[in-house]
């Protein structure tokens, strides 16, 4: 049997319990995988380049302090050739460009408090110079690594039991 990415960030093996459960439903672990390679790597990336996708990954894998999806995480940035700016946005820094700075917040805003996001915080976005499939594509991302780190989390919880 394969390993997949959900797999890796719960600590999964073919012989525990829990790979064999997932496999109840191959429809959601091969769903999980293709969701994870296109908000990654997408065919079409929007103009959300994949190491600016996996730089605001790795940041909000810090931000749920989920330290095995941070390590995933970094060893693909760093195959990824990052630029400075990338970097910062993935170490948690703020004091970025345009339009990386009003991005990195509104992952920060997703992230950490959802309840408190507002139409306004994607008004923020579109002045910030992204069009409505970059939104659709930056949506899609934070609720996808967000997902991946709620997940895992539950996974090793119930592996540790």
């Amino acid at each position: 049997m394969v390993i997949d990415a959900m797999d890796k960030a719960a600590g999964l093996s073919p012989d525990d319990t829990l790979f064999a459960a997932r496999r109840f439903r191959p429809e959601f672990v091969q769903g999980a995988e293709e969701c994870r390679i296109s908000v990654l790597n997408p065919a079409h990336d929007q103009g959300l380049a994949p190491n600016l996708r996996v730089a605001l990954a790795r940041r909000m894998a810090a931000l749920n302090v989920d330290a095995t999806l941070l390590n995933e995480y970094d060893m693909q940035l760093a195959q990824l050739d990052p630029t400075e700016q990338l970097l910062a946005v993935a170490q948690g820094e703020t004091d970025l460009i345009e339009p990386l700075a009003t991005i990195v917040r509104h992952v920060d805003l997703i992230t950490l408090t959802p309840k408190k996001a507002e139409a306004s915080h994607i008004a923020l976005l579109e002045k910030a110079g992204l069009n409505n499939p970059q939104i659709v594509a930056l949506s899609e991302l934070i609720a996808f690594v967000n997902f991946q780190t709620r997940v895992a989390t539950g996974l090793r919880l119930m592996r540790s039991s």
